[in-house]
């Protein structure tokens, strides 16, 4: 048997869970045109929802309302949309007529996969053909993928396709699933690859998966976006698979239109929006983690790297393949409850600044800008001298707080002398134990929840000395966001720690936080701006 192999684009579906399915009329149109101009054999416009289509979008109720956004079938292409298993009603989909979608492919998960597959039937008696899609196939052991393969047969689509779904395979992972599937399944069925990026692997596996199956004499059908685009981590990358087949497999595929469909649509969605591999899906991928764990804790509590892959390497393994909210929060409080008994470091800090104003020393900008004026002030004023998450040279410390792990880490290894010299204020979410010269203080303490940013270390410093019942305190380089990274900081090497481009929400949060925090200290402390500051309203 001749082997074919076809290219599947999805970035209509796939790129639907990065804007809400909200691409946009011209967009839809112009993706579709292009892919079955480039000759991309399969193009999957979106998804089958039991809900109104809203004009724009790639959710469809129905096929047909899919038909104002094709620009003139075409036979060497096959239109396809997606249902998942349990969420469209089979009842509302109309017998095929020619006029839209020509497949529909179904995913299942591995707990339902004889439930998913028993609907290729019906699906078939209307006149679609049908494609499966196994989410999470590494999942499934030698025996669960026979039975598999054996209820596949039953159903006999078109082909079944290995999900990658939380991007943790290597190749020996994929040739296992590879060897016994092909083993067990009708010769006939085609053998697909959907693969995610979180490990920086999914196009090397694709390509393996290409050579692999064509040597095994059996049909290929591989996804890939434009430029990636797709939930978490993204895709393989239709333009570089499309290269890869032209060039070893003499593909047809026409890459300067594929050029121009980028050129075109893709610029708008790869400047508003973000996808592809990152560290937090790198952790996703390594502990076959599914993406809204991830997105839960960057989102509510701005998780750090390190703490995020032990949080979620505290879930059980099964867990982490769902994404139970409440047991999610419970572990990430455990991991943040590392509660340390903080009143006599408290009552030291307290005995040592005395009744004297602090001045706090953030990272802004203004403190190389505005050096001489805050050296001035240092001069005359004699003020206690606190570094927040930065060390600088040109100031004198009492002593540098910090909050997070990172800046922490960055202090210590780049400026060890000065690091090491000074006394240093921890938050207990860095450490709970205090090495030489080093004061813990519970974390729990000193952050009030109900911001995004609610860990800004500005903000759990000014906490810590409402907590010392500090009266007057000076602050500089509390500057705000400016909208590039260089232009905010006096240091441009300082990690970053505020992830996202949105400054001015960012800026209007901290100032909020800023605002809330002196309503409720306004009797005793007084707080002045030594460098100008965003907040100071």
């Amino acid at each position: 048997m001749q082997v074919k192999i076809q290219l599947l684009d999805c970035t209509l579906r796939d790129g639907a869970y990065i804007v809400n399915g909200e691409f946009g009329t011209p967009a839809i149109r112009g993706i579709i045109r292009r892919m079955q101009d480039a000759n991309v054999e399969l193009v999957e416009c979106g998804w089958l929802k039991d809900s109104r289509h809203k004009e724009g979008t790639t959710f469809y109720h129905l096929p047909s309302d899919l038909e104002p956004y094709l620009s003139g079938k075409n036979s060497h292409t096959t239109y396809v949309a997606m249902i998942d298993w349990d969420r469209y009603d089979l009842e509302n989909l109309p017998y095929y007529d020619g006029n839209s979608v020509d497949a529909i492919r179904v995913v299942f998960p591995k707990d339902h996969f004889k439930e998913g597959i028993a609907l290729a039937d019906q699906i078939k008696e209307k006149g679609y053909q049908v494609y499966l899609q196994a989410a999470n196939t590494l999942g499934y052991n030698e025996e669960e993928l026979i039975a598999l393969a054996r209820e596949v047969n039953e159903a006999h689509p078109v082909a079944l396709s290995v999900v990658d779904t939380f991007g943790a395979m290597y190749w020996d992972d994929l040739d296992r699933i590879i060897t016994v599937l092909d083993r067990h399944l009708s010769p006939e069925i085609g053998l697909g690859f959907h693969s995610h990026n979180n490990q920086q692997l999914s196009f090397a596996l694709t390509m393996q998966f290409i050579e692999k199956l064509t040597k095994l004499g059996r049909n290929v059908i591989v996804d890939s976006s434009l430029c990636g685009m797709g939930r978490g981590a993204g895709n393989a990358t239709t333009e570089l698979v499309a290269n890869y087949l032209n060039r070893k497999y003499n593909g047809n595929y026409d890459l300067d239109i594929i050029m121009d469909a980028i050129d075109m649509y893709m610029g708008y969605f790869t400047e508003h929006y973000s996808w592809g591999y990152s560290i937090p899906y790198f952790i996703s991928g390594m502990y076959c983690a599914h993406v809204n764990n991830i997105a839960y804790l960057q989102k509510n509590h701005r998780t750090n790297a390190r703490a995020m892959r032990h949080v979620i390497g505290a879930l059980p393994e099964e867990d982490r393949k769902k994404y139970d909210y409440d047991l999610l929060e419970q572990k990430y409080l455990e991991y943040q409850n590392k509660v340390v008994d903080d009143e006599m470091v408290l009552k030291s800090l307290k005995e040592e600044i005395g009744d004297r104003e602090v001045l706090l020393l953030l990272p802004g900008k203004s403190l190389t800008e505005q050096e001489e004026v805050i050296r001035g002030y240092i001069e005359s004023s004699k003020p206690y001298i606190i570094g927040i998450n930065a060390v600088f040279g040109q100031y004198p410390y009492d002593a540098l707080f910090f909050s997070n792990t990172v800046r922490y880490d960055y202090a210590k290894e780049v400026y060890p002398t000065l690091f090491y010299a000074n006394q240093r204020i921890v938050a207990s979410n860095i450490k709970t134990e205090a090495e030489e010269n080093e004061m813990v203080v519970n974390f729990n303490h000193l952050i009030k929840r109900g911001w995004e940013h609610f860990d800004n270390s500005g903000m759990m410093c000014l906490r810590l000395l409402n907590k010392l019942h500090i009266c007057r305190v000076a602050m500089a380089g509390f500057d705000g966001f400016e909208d590039a990274y260089s232009e905010s900081y006096a240091d441009i090497s300082l990690p970053h720690i505020n992830p996202g481009k949105k400054w001015e929400e960012l800026n209007e949060e901290i100032r909020d936080m800023f605002q809330d925090f002196k309503k409720t200290t306004a009797d005793y402390m007084t707080i002045r701006f030594i460098t100008a500051s965003k907040y100071d309203i």
